[in-house]
């Protein structure tokens, strides 16, 4: 992401707060896996949004109006010795030339040189409760001021502004920069996902799969956006399915939902296919359901629809395909009333995407589901599960699990498939594993 759209987010930013104001953000802490190994650094959502800086041990500040410097950024400070076990720092010089800084320090100097610009300042932008101990020094840096007011006439500040309802719904709103990331994700996750279909077949195992995704992933040096789903059988009825450790059985299904991250974009795509490579009549049966459901919800994907109206779409079109299927009975629209088709589609349509794969935003405004605009990403992912121990499935639907998700970014005349390029026509996914 080029230099002038982080500039540009902390100047919308500041606009909204104000020039009384101070917004403070901590980069995310290392964090340790166990011992003394660490999980690989993925730096805070937030903190990546509006700096572009991705090391740890640094602290963002933003003072709209302050002459000398409105962005200043704390970094830890080069040190030749501990970067040749650890990798380059930036330190205070680089954080200014290479990350766009009016100013920058050292962050062991941040206890002596915070207080003094929470001076003055009447509002304090933080998110309360991300980062427990980061928590305690900004209230011990106001309550330090508070306590030294009457003395020397330094005025604290007097509230505390809730950062990340101002941020997140600018993260809502994806630039055009954004919706390319977010497009290179998709496009390298649905190569993942053809070449998994390319590689199922009976005897293999879920981790070989998983495997295979990883593979493409990191050849186009993008990450894991969540720990991937991949469930054959009776493991494609368990929504959040984590163990990936079974072999795959002729006349199974396999549903994988696996995305990555792309310098912090996320992708989310799940498709489902045969792991013999044709589906049964019932497998199918159940599967163009879904698919019918996923295609509504999409087309109900365009401004001025409001959130929910996808939900609602992927309901009735879910709903009467379960009538048809005989596995619910009664009038369609008694049944959506009642929720009698949570049995078998439990969740949600959808959800943003962004920065993180459940991405910021309000989904309400108020007491009203917000009117959907250009620039929002979302996932449509409706499905249907039916375990073997289901009441009233007969067996030939049993461990069927169906999930078919695509991400979407609302335009302005209607919705982009980013996901498009991942096969989920079941005779496209026949033909492509047909020639594997």
């Amino acid at each position: 992401m080029a230099r002038d759209e982080f500039a540009r987010r902390r100047r919308q930013l500041m606009r909204l707060m104000g020039r009384d104001s101070i917004a403070v953000l901590p980069a995310a802490p290392v964090r340790h896996r166990n011992g003394d190994v660490e999980y690989a650094y993925r730096q805070d959502s937030d903190f990546q949004y509006l700096t572009g800086f991705g090391e740890p041990e640094a602290v963002a500040v933003l003072v709209p109006g302050r002459a000398h410097a409105e962005y200043i950024l704390f970094v830890r400070e080069r040190d030749p010795a501990r970067e040749s076990w650890d990798g380059r720092r930036a330190g205070p010089a680089g954080a200014r030339r290479d990350y766009g800084a009016d100013d920058a320090f050292p962050v062991t100097d941040l206890d002596e040189i915070l207080p003094g610009l929470l001076e003055n300042r009447a509002r304090v932008y933080y998110t309360m409760g991300a980062y427990a101990d980061f928590d305690q020094r900004v209230v011990g840096w106001v309550n330090g001021l508070r306590s030294t007011q009457a003395k020397n006439g330094r005025h604290p500040p007097q509230e505390f502004v809730a950062l990340d309802h101002v941020l997140h719904d600018m993260r809502l709103y994806k630039s055009r920069r954004e919706l390319e990331q977010l497009r290179s994700s998709a496009r390298i996750a649905a190569q993942a996902h053809q070449r998994v279909m390319r590689f199922c077949r009976p005897g293999v195992t879920e981790y070989q799969v998983m495997a295979e995704l990883l593979h493409e992933f990191r050849r186009h040096n993008a990450d894991l956006a969540y720990h991937p789903i991949v469930g054959s059988g009776a493991n494609s009825c368990i929504l959040h399915y984590r163990d990936n450790d079974q072999p795959l059985a002729s006349g199974d299904l396999l549903l994988v939902d696996a995305g990555c991250e792309l310098d912090c974009y996320a992708s989310d795509i799940t498709r489902t296919i045969p792991v013999n490579g044709r589906f049964s009549p019932a497998q199918r049966a159940v599967y163009e359901v879904v698919l019918e459901a996923n295609r509504a919800a999409i087309a109900r994907v365009r401004p001025g629809n409001h959130w929910n109206e996808p939900h609602e779409a992927a309901v009735r079109v879910i709903t009467q395909g379960l009538v048809r299927l005989g596995l619910l009975k009664g009038r369609v629209p008694a049944l959506i009333k009642s929720g009698a088709y949570r049995r078998f589609f439990m969740h949600r349509t959808g959800h943003w995407l962004g920065l993180d794969v459940h991405d910021v935003g309000d989904y309400k405004i108020g007491d009203e589901w917000r009117v959907l605009e250009p620039g929002m990403v979302m996932t449509v992912e409706p499905g249907i599960y039916l375990p073997a121990g289901a009441r009233g499935v007969p067996k030939r639907f049993r461990n069927i699990g169906v999930r078919i998700e695509d991400d979407v970014a609302v335009t302005k005349r209607g919705a982009e498939v980013l996901t498009a390029r991942a096969p989920k026509d079941p005779d496209q996914i026949e033909a492509l594993m047909a020639r594997a």
